[in-house]
């Protein structure tokens, strides 16, 4: 999932980068990255015991974002 910012007037461009990804032992990863559109960004890395809880780990980070401005 990737979410975007973008304030012309400043120019800024901003972006939010979202995955789960399985893990060798049956746990999940919400892999993010985010920074300056077109430089490398900030990676994070977060585990979880189940899937479910991973999506619901993004689905909050997102309506975070979402608040914030992002698309």
């Amino acid at each position: 999932m990737d979410l975007t910012w973008i304030d012309p007037p400043s120019n800024a461009r901003r972006f939010y980068r979202m995955e789960i990804v399985p893990g060798l032992f049956g746990d999940w990863s919400l892999i993010r990255e985010w920074g300056r559109s077109g430089q490398a960004g900030q990676v994070r890395v977060d585990w979880f015991d189940t899937e479910a809880a991973a999506k619901t780990a993004r689905f909050n980070i997102q309506m975070q974002k979402a608040k914030r401005g992002y698309d």
